[in-house]
């Protein structure tokens, strides 16, 4: 990974607002994580579906394992473009003033689920138990807390456990219930007895919410539009090859967490996670004002981010145009 850079906000504010086109970039790195809700990016990559379109852009792919780490990278320089959770995403736009970075695409809708030991049945018996998040702020641990408030639950303990370990936590019986990310809740399922007590797609309208976005550092898209054309072209390859020929796109997928964690995922964890997400260049912009109010109800946050001219769809648009696919709409988060 590179070195993240020591600039200030203020600087990196003034370089967006001057920045210039200047042709494609030496390199891009590109953040993402090893799970099957950032299927795009694994298909890209193993598929070499991004270094298809960068010519001779240099791909730095680059691994993260939660939301806030990533949003780390992206203020802090070391990272231009990155697939990351709604949550994260929302942060890294509101901790820059609304300067650093912008919503481009939609990766990934759904894929989250809350599962429980076999005993719990209703949200009631989870009062008094501890309930894992991946990490603190990220977008299930406000899923879930914001669920816990909606549910009037007020002695349930969240504890925020890296999702490699919560397996064992579950199966050790330390925790009773975890709010998870595709491919771990089908691992806890299939592998540790839990069941699902929700899925988080049957809380939002027409069951779509945004899981995975792709955000870029402001002042890469400004300089380096071209080279952002090139991911998303890449990412349009991915999720087309998703529809047309999935057992290719889940052997891709298999291969990147292969070589990420050192393990594949065995057929039945995979199939059953493949069935929870829905890939989609959408970012579901009409949602972020609500996952901003939901921030606030589940306490992570006093006030609501401010999301006005988080999204900037133009080059997306122009993919899909080229592609002959319908434009996404900004739903007015393009406007300030």
């Amino acid at each position: 990974m590179a070195v993240v850079t020591g600039c200030s906000r203020a600087d990196r504010s003034e370089d967006s607002a001057t920045a210039t086109d200047q042709g494609p970039a030496a390199e891009v790195r590109l953040g993402y994580f090893p799970n099957v809700t950032h299927a795009s990016a694994l298909i890209g990559l193993d598929q070499n579906l991004f270094a298809q379109h960068l010519g001779n852009t240099k791909l730095v792919p680059t691994k993260f394992n939660a939301g806030p780490e990533e949003v780390n990278a992206l203020l802090g320089g070391s990272l231009d473009i990155g697939f990351i959770g709604s949550g994260p995403a929302i942060n890294a736009y509101a901790q820059s003033g609304g300067e650093a970075v912008r919503l481009i695409a939609g990766a990934t809708s759904g894929g989250a689920q809350l599962v429980v030991q076999p005993s719990i049945n209703t949200p009631q018996d989870l009062q008094g138990k501890t309930v894992a998040s991946p990490q603190l702020g990220n977008t299930q641990d406000v899923s879930l807390k914001k669920w816990i408030a909606d549910q009037k639950l007020s002695d349930v303990k969240v504890q925020n456990i890296d999702n490699a370990l919560t397996l064992d936590q579950f199966k050790s019986g330390a925790i009773q219930a975890a709010w998870l990310p595709e491919p771990w809740a089908s691992r806890l399922v299939l592998e540790a007895g839990a069941k699902v007590l929700v899925d988080e797609k049957d809380l939002w309208p027409g069951g779509q919410f945004p899981t995975t976005v792709l955000i870029v550092r402001t002042q890469f898209l400004k300089e380096h539009p071209a080279t952002v054309t090139a991911i998303l072209q890449g990412l349009l390859d991915a999720n087309t090859l998703a529809a047309s020929d999935p057992a290719k796109a889940k052997t891709a997928v298999n291969n990147q967490l292969q070589q990420l964690t050192g393990k594949a995922l065995g057929a039945a964890t995979l199939d059953r996670a493949w069935q929870g997400i829905q890939l989609t260049t959408d970012p579901l912009a009409g949602q972020f004002p609500q996952l901003a109010q939901d921030q606030v109800t589940a306490g992570v946050k006093d006030k609501a981010p401010d999301v006005a001219g988080f999204a900037d769809l133009t080059l997306l648009n122009t993919v899909l145009a080229q592609a002959g696919k319908p434009a996404v709409s900004a739903s007015g988060l393009d406007k300030k």
